[in-house]
């Protein structure tokens, strides 16, 4: 089987580490998602006949009754009666009783030893949502912590939105700002969506891919980032399966038919490696497993192999009982098999940032096969199968999850942050799916203080991640003692420092480069408060623009205005001014929008088209170059007064002038032709342009003197040079960024410098 040229429809998550499952997994799974049937809002009479079977929480109260005291069990009793009672004539698509399912969550999180609270929360976490049930209610029954957990739980259904995609993002924004408050949201919600796609199948297909997607782009990298290593493996399973179900069948009957022609290497593997711990004296439990088929796949698809290919599929987990036997293992098995150049990881001595820690080592195993270990101690095995809610299962023990307990509580801390400079859910979301993706870079602070960041972050991330204050007053880095621009990439072992000044502030430009959500928002949060009066105005004309474009008068009547509000997320109209002067609307399609209302509710509407014959073509934006940053000039072309221009809505970024005859624009107005507008310059323009320009001359003493020397004599300001070889060993090139007025000021420079002794080409650059 060769996935080489096979189609991918949906972005995922990169390659997951190597994931422990028993060897069953990709039948059972396959089995569980296609017999078992799933949740759905519905009442007995619009649905099939109920089963005679009874849910039963016998299961549930023994393995319940192994931790909690018999005060705690009679509360979940309570808890179970009521959803019973208010999901009393509700079914499932097979005809099961729904109680069922709120019974499966409760057990799933019954295996972390969820406290009480949590298991109540699991048994009535639809009853808001499906059954209408008062936040009040619950909490004179349960208590308002449990209560506060079911309302994180519980979906916005009642809210009208414009969009299933805004509906999605407020629902994932309430419930990560519920689970930045009390963690147990979101085990409960992973338990919630885990029997969900357990019982999957009875869907229909495009439904399955639609739940699978989400799962695998918002729950998968939320399960891996709180530790929870084996729901994360399941469900990336299982997301796989109901994704690409002719993939996941054929590579789950190769890897069927690999384990018998495999079985002897393992077998083998296994025995030595237990006789050399032994004749070492180390005391080990030592498992054999097999990848996950989502990471074979993975594997298969990222490096364009057939499975055939695929040699690792198999690996090996030693543990050990304390933390210096886990090196002294990895000496023994060094000494056993050769190590691969390159592939031995130590997440013990800098873990990752959700607690993770072992050690990763690959070995040439016998006739050449490469075979993955893990060597970790117990308690490192515990925080790597239960990851945060292992804070509950060994709550009583040690404080040795103190360091995993911190780690979480700053995350969860910095969606908190986000939301704060966040303007809606989509964007809100936009920002923690970035963070949620499991690669990440290492990085030191110069005392040694070490921080987590994103595969990508920059600089710029890492002086955010310190403070806001520091990110916005950044003006430079020096990264190991080497001084770099912010937008540098950060690398595994890089010491940052950055370095400040209070008269910095951030720049749309920033957006271009930052990584991390929580510096994302961060520099959106600033643009859109600091230049709120340059943005409302630049809205507000282009709205207009756009308005008498299609024949209607830019005064808008009170009654439109409300009309209007109502059906957008915006409160005013100076807020929608707002949004479309920063690029998040795009006027056109407000005012394509203000046409409809027009159209279909004239009656009640006194408004008043523009005739054709009082049409005319809608001035152009002019531009002084004064705005701030709610109009820029680009730094691709650097136009300058006195060049053809046209202008880009970018969204964040406000209006974008390019030249015309700039590349970059031509390409984007193939691709967004919407976003872009008629733009000119004004008179009077009092300020400098930045501009562009290369010299090619003699390499000889005094040529970049005279040259510079011509420039000032020409009233303009150099800012920047640098140079490199010419063509041939006796020219040089010279490329400068100088302040000039406009084109006939270029000119003049252009013409005075090209008459100089030594100087054989000069132009004018873009990027």
């Amino acid at each position: 089987m060769n996935l080489q040229d096979d189609k991918l429809s949906i972005a995922v998550p990169s390659q997951a580490e190597s994931a422990s499952v028993t060897a069953s997994i990709a039948s059972s799974s396959a089995n569980s998602a296609n017999t078992k049937k799933p949740r759905i809002n519905t009442h007995a009479s619009s649905t099939p006949t109920p089963s005679t079977a009874v849910a039963s929480i016998t299961d549930l109260t023994n393995r319940l009754s192994e931790y909690l005291s018999p005060a705690d069990l009679k509360q979940v009793k309570e808890a179970y009666r009521f959803s019973d009672e208010m999901h009393l004539g509700q079914v499932r698509k097979s005809g099961e009783p729904y109680i069922s399912h709120p019974i499966a969550v409760a057990e799933i999180c019954a295996e972390w030893k969820l406290d009480v609270q949590a298991i109540m929360a699991a048994l009535l976490h639809d009853v808001m949502e499906d059954q209408d049930v008062k936040k009040e209610e619950l909490i004179e029954r349960f208590g308002a912590p449990v209560a506060a957990l079911v309302d994180g739980l519980s979906k916005l259904e009642k809210i009208e939105f414009q969009s299933h995609i805004e509906a999605q993002a407020e629902n994932f924004r309430k419930m990560l700002l519920a689970m930045a408050r009390d963690v147990r949201v979101i085990l409960v919600k992973l338990a919630d969506r885990l029997h969900n796609m357990r019982t999957l199948g009875v869907m229909s297909p495009e439904k399955q891919r639609r739940i699978a997607s989400e799962t695998m782009e918002v729950y998968v990298p939320i399960a891996h980032r709180l530790g929870l290593n084996n729901i994360y493996r399941e469900l990336q399973d299982l997301s796989f399966a109901h994704i690409y179900p002719m993939r996941y069948r054929t590579l789950a009957k190769a890897i069927k038919a690999a384990r018998g022609n495999r079985r002897e290497v393992v077998n083998k593997i296994l025995a030595a490696v237990k006789t050399t711990l032994a004749d070492a004296g180390l005391e080990a439990q030592i498992d054999g497993r097999e990848k996950t088929l989502y990471g074979i796949y993975c594997k298969m698809r990222d490096k364009q192999l057939s499975f055939s290919q695929v040699l690792d599929i198999y690996g090996f987990r030693i543990v050990v009982d304390n933390f210096q036997n886990s090196y002294y293992a990895l000496g023994t098995l060094h000494a056993l098999y050769k190590p691969m150049p390159g592939k031995f990881k130590d997440y013990i001595a800098i873990p990752k940032s959700n607690g993770y820690q072992s050690l990763h080592t690959t070995l040439i195993g016998p006739y050449g096969t490469p075979v993955e270990f893990q060597i970790r101690t117990k308690e490192m095995h515990r925080v790597a199968e239960s990851g945060v809610a292992a804070h509950w299962l060994y709550k009583n023990e040690d404080a040795s999850l103190t360091d995993l307990q911190q780690r979480t509580h700053a995350w969860l801390q910095s969606l908190l942050d986000i939301q704060k400079q966040t303007g809606d859910s989509a964007e809100f979301l936009e920002h923690v799916k970035v963070d949620l993706f499991p690669d990440s870079v290492y990085v030191f602070t110069p005392k040694s203080k070490i921080f987590a960041l994103p595969r990508g972050a920059t600089a710029l991330d890492f002086a955010y991640n310190i403070h806001t204050d520091i990110g916005d007053q950044a003006i430079a880095t020096r990264i190991n003692n080497e001084p770099v621009p912010l937008r540098t990439e950060l690398k595994n072992g890089d010491i940052v420092e950055i370095i400040t000044s209070p008269n910095s502030r951030p720049t749309p430009n920033w957006l271009t480069y930052v990584r991390t959500g929580k510096a994302r928002s961060a520099i959106r949060h600033y643009l859109r408060t600091i230049n709120l009066n340059e943005s409302t105005e630049l809205g507000k004309q282009l709205l207009a623009q756009a308005l008498v474009s299609l024949h209607l008068n830019p005064d808008l009547p009170d009654t439109l205005i409300d009309k209007l509000l109502n059906e957008s997320s915006a409160n005013t109209l100076e807020e929608l001014h707002t949004d479309i002067g920063i690029g998040k609307r795009m006027a056109a399609l407000v005012a394509r929008h203000i046409l409809d209302l027009v159209e279909n509710d004239s009656p009640s509407i006194p408004f008043q088209h523009i005739g054709d014959e009082k049409l005319s073509k809608p001035d152009p934006v002019i531009i002084y170059g004064s705005e701030g940053v709610s109009v820029q000039l680009s730094p691709c072309c650097l136009p300058i007064p006195g060049d053809s221009i046209v202008g880009q809505l970018k969204r964040d970024q406000g209006l974008v002038v390019h030249s015309n005859d700039c590349k970059n624009a031509k390409r984007l107005q193939v691709k967004e032709p919407d976003r872009w507008i008629d733009v000119t310059w004004g008179e009077d323009l009092n300020r400098r342009f930045d501009c562009r320009i290369s010299v090619i001359v003699n390499n000889e003493r005094g040529a970049l003197a005279r040259i510079a020397a011509e420039i000032g004599e020409a009233d303009a300001n150099i800012i920047h040079v640098n140079m490199e070889d010419g063509e041939s060993k006796d020219m040089t090139k010279i490329y400068f960024t100088i302040q000039i007025v406009d084109r006939v000021h270029l000119a003049r420079i252009l013409r005075n410098v090209k008459h100089l002794n030594g100087v054989s080409k000069i132009r004018r650059e873009y990027a």
